[in-house]
């Protein structure tokens, strides 16, 4: 570990010494599916408990409204769990923004729900990567940090809702981004300990095709069919993709008997924008071809959605930052690297704020997602020591 200075040695070691292991497996042993409140309150108490050892306020934050388009065209409220957020020295001249998320897309009734030490030595279980082995290391990390002496700043956010597009969570995530110097989140890192750099963004969309019914036999003329005019949608959307937009449609919901003309449909799309035109650009498409087909078809359309996660390019603030926590891992041993991924995450929205960010700092691990999820053991007290030193240099003004 050349390079180091005694305070950053020391936090390596204190780090190291965190019971990381023995936390996420009593933390992975909740359901915490996005769905499920009472398991995510129940985590959510456990978090609190263990991150009152810093030296901040402890709250759980309300979320925010948040919607939902059912089958049936109806908009309906959406629940969310409450949110986590630690504020430590927020008058400190120098402070940093860390989040996670404690749910995971396992629901309570999903039947991969138990943890194994596999013949590799991985640990297999849901959400050992993704992340509540990322919200050890960063409680390690902090906790390595105090225990230096430094007076850096700095907010922690957990929340309930990131599987599912952290829609009650993302004006917490924009308020708490505010003012800080950069930011990290602790997404894993692919097994080889590849971190994400450049990402593209994301937006769902739900649109609603109310037509007429008839009788399919009788009076077909009548009637006036939601679900072709719903697939007239999606066909004309589909030719938006290219090279910088990806676009899914992924669904059509609605119909009925084959006797009878089809009054309703819902179609779910996805968009994959690689740029801030390219949303621009989608934007003007659905209204586009929502209103030509909504007169072409004799129909009403509403639109629900939007893209809630724009892209995050890596600008010359997240070089900088990268470059840091390379010349970190360099110190201890570590080689890192990184590359573009299509995926999304909350480090689009703290991109979108104006703040460097790295999200991908949690564990080394891989198969999130599904029932092979898996968490290398080691790498909990490597990526500790990571965040420990890449944080001790940020409040030092290395950035």
């Amino acid at each position: 570990m050349t390079g180091l200075s005694t305070t950053e040695r020391d936090a390596v070691a204190h780090a190291g010494a965190a019971p990381m292991l023995a936390q996420v497996e009593a933390w992975a042993s909740i359901n915490s599916g996005t769905r499920n409140l009472d398991g995510l309150k129940t985590m959510a108490a456990m978090l609190a408990d263990e991150f009152a050892v810093l030296p901040g306020d402890v709250t759980l934050v309300p979320p925010d409204p948040a919607e939902s388009v059912g089958a049936d065209g109806s908009v309906l409220a959406l629940d969310h769990g409450h949110h986590l957020r630690v504020t430590v020295r927020p008058d400190a001249p120098v402070r940093m923004l860390l989040t996670g998320h404690m749910d995971t897309v396992y629901p309570v009734d999903h039947p991969f729900q138990t943890l194994r030490t596999c013949e590799d030595g991985t640990l297999n279980g849901p959400g050992v990567a993704d992340m509540k082995g990322g919200l050890a290391v960063m409680l390690a990390a902090l906790r390595a940090v105090e225990a230096s002496g430094s007076e850096l700043g700095y907010d922690v956010v957990i929340n309930s809702d990131e599987e599912t597009g952290s829609f009650s969570s993302a004006a917490l995530l924009a308020a708490a981004a505010r003012g800080k110097v950069a930011a990290l989140t602790y997404e894993p890192a692919l097994a080889d300990g590849t971190l994400a750099g450049a990402r593209g963004g994301t937006g769902n969309f739900s649109i609603v095709v109310r037509g007429r019914s008839a009788h399919a036999g009788r009076n077909p003329e009548d009637g006036r069919n939601a679900v072709v005019a719903a697939a007239d949608i999606a066909v004309r959307l589909a030719k938006a993709a290219g090279p910088e937009l990806a676009v899914n449609p992924a669904r059509i919901e609605g119909g009925g008997p084959n006797n009878v003309v089809p009054d309703l449909a819902v179609l779910r799309v996805n968009f994959r924008p690689a740029t801030l035109d390219d949303i621009a650009r989608a934007r003007s498409h659905v209204d586009s071809v929502t209103a030509t087909v909504a007169a072409d078809h004799d129909v009403t359309v509403s639109v629900h959605g939007g893209f809630n996660r724009p892209p995050k390019p890596i600008d010359a603030g997240a070089a900088r930052l990268f470059g840091l926590v390379k010349a970190s891992g360099g110190d201890l041993g570590l080689d890192i690297a990184w590359k573009a991924t299509g995926g999304v995450c909350d480090g689009n929205n703290i991109a979108a704020a104006g703040v460097p960010v790295v999200d991908t700092m949690g564990v080394r691990g891989g198969a999130i997602h599904s029932v092979d999820e898996f968490l290398i053991p080691d790498s909990l007290a490597e990526r500790a020591a990571l965040s420990a030193v890449t944080i001790l240099r940020i409040a030092e003004g290395r950035l």
